[in-house]
């Protein structure tokens, strides 16, 4: 008989846990709460010629490892991170209707490749303590939205919360005309690239255990 693998997902993001769900794995959830902006800071520092997907895979990296360095978790910790790059810059959550606005009147009509990280961390007392990481790389080609179009969807707030300012799964679904890569690493974990990661820590995909606990903020086990 297989013995179930816990998996727990270091991340706030809804389409990240309804992916999951969707293929029959129901992760833990501790947000990690690491500061993104210094981490970025210092890759830029550290390594000058670090490109978006090196970002996104920073951020992925740690973090799955604060949380598993944090918290007794027991499980497979899943880190991620999703940012778009357009003309060589990279773009995140823009925050704010000025900001959205300003990244759609970008993107209309043109194409950009979203990045986004994975890095596991086995922190499994009888696993294998591994730690991997990759980042799945997608173009994403846009509608040529009417600035009508642009104020209606930013309207619904649904793009100042997300990596790029849109989605394909769900509000924003109309203003994609098509990707080139995998879907599910736009919406915001890809699926294949998650079963070759475990593969590498010697934990097949189908293992993973359904979970029923949700832990949306949660004490450290250490000071």
């Amino acid at each position: 008989m297989t013995t179930p693998v816990p998996l727990l997902l270091a991340s706030q993001s809804p389409a990240r846990l309804a992916t999951l769900r969707s293929a029959g794995v129901e992760p833990e959830v501790i947000v990690s709460g690491v500061d993104e902006d210094a981490i970025l800071e210092r890759l830029s520092s550290e390594y000058p010629e670090a490109g978006p997907a090196d970002a996104v895979l920073a951020l992925a990296q740690a973090k799955a490892e604060h949380v598993a360095r944090e918290y007794e978790t027991g499980s497979i910790v899943l880190g991620c991170d999703s940012m778009l790059e357009l003309d060589g810059e990279i773009y995140g959550k823009p925050g704010t209707p000025e900001i959205a606005r300003e990244r759609w009147q970008r993107m209309r009509g043109r194409s950009g490749v979203l990045h986004t990280g994975h890095w596991l961390v086995d922190d499994r007392e009888d696993g294998t303590r591994g730690s991997v990481g990759a980042s799945s790389d997608t173009v994403v080609h846009f509608a040529n939205l009417t600035d009508d179009e642009i104020d209606a969807y930013i309207a619904t707030g649904e793009p100042l919360k997300v990596a790029g300012a849109f989605t394909v799964d769900g509000l924003g679904g109309p203003y994609v005309e098509g990707i080139e890569g995998d879907f599910h690493g736009v919406v915001g974990v890809s699926l294949p690239l998650l079963r070759a990661l475990l593969a590498e820590l010697s934990v097949p995909f189908h293992t993973l255990r359904a979970s029923p606990q949700i832990v949306e903020t949660a004490q450290p086990t250490s000071a």
